[in-house]
């Protein structure tokens, strides 16, 4: 966990967000503060995958605000009041994403690409770095995440853990200001989980900001600064490991605790 958080990364005020007649997001207020670890749990269904997607506007949001870094994310304000919100060109929106990496389930590598390619395609197609700058430090990421042996490889050549380790590889040359995993290992058999984890663990402790979807609570009670805890689109309670996990405030909570530890 980190030893010191400095100021606030990301802000979420009120938001909200519906598929349909469904309320998936019902009010959610958060803070994130920079070096933080934060790990949302909570049973499937509970809004917290469309919450990151909201995070970096993946999905538009039907009200309420999220700021990086005090600028709003995916809309510009209008009016006197700034209450009108307009959604930013889709160009806007891509250079906003570029300082927040996403970690998916899937790992979405082009498969035609080698290890190396792959994590050299956004600094390259994306920042306008030279190629060799950008395979000069895809490299070094490879190497970082243990597949410094693995760089020629295709993702048809590299297990289930490789490929998602390519794929946080290939998030961080884009040298984001924050990292969102969403549940990063629920696509991977059980042997391969460790291998994953182990390079979130090496994040957090070189103090990257983090917001974590996870149902390895193990993971999130040894390494999130903060546990939230989510149930039918609003954030139910969250505090310190320690406290969310040995002494819970709401029933809820306690019930969900209950059939995962």
């Amino acid at each position: 966990m980190s030893d010191a958080m400095g100021d606030v990364v990301l802000r979420a005020r009120k938001v909200r967000k519906r598929f349909g007649d469904t309320e998936v997001l019902k009010g959610i207020d958060l803070n994130v503060r920079s070096g933080e670890v934060l790990c949302v749990i909570g049973p499937s269904g509970s809004g917290k995958s469309t919450l990151l997607r909201c995070f970096n506007h993946l999905e538009g949001i039907d009200a309420g605000r999220v700021w990086m870094n005090g600028e709003l994310i995916g809309y510009e304000q209008h009016g006197t009041s700034g209450r009108v919100l307009r959604e930013m060109r889709p160009r806007d929106v891509r250079r906003q994403r570029e300082r927040i990496g996403m970690v998916f389930q899937r790992f979405h590598l082009f498969p035609h690409r080698t290890a190396v390619q792959n994590v050299m395609e956004g600094p390259v197609a994306v920042k306008g770095r030279s190629r060799a700058e950008a395979a000069k430090r895809a490299l070094e990421l490879l190497a970082e995440v243990g597949l410094a042996d693995r760089a020629d490889h295709y993702p048809a050549q590299l297990s289930g853990g490789q490929q998602q380790r390519v794929a946080i590889a290939r998030a961080l040359a884009m040298e984001p200001d924050l990292m969102l995993f969403d549940e990063p290992t629920s696509a991977l058999d059980p042997e391969l989980v460790g291998e994953v984890l182990g390079v979130m663990r090496d994040l957090a402790r070189r103090g990257m900001t983090m917001i974590v979807v996870t149902h390895e609570m193990g993971f999130a009670r040894e390494v999130a600064d903060r546990v939230v805890f989510m149930d039918q689109g609003a954030v139910v309670e969250s505090g310190s490991p320690d406290l969310l996990f040995t002494a819970p405030r709401h029933a809820r909570t306690r019930a969900f605790l209950s059939t995962v530890l």
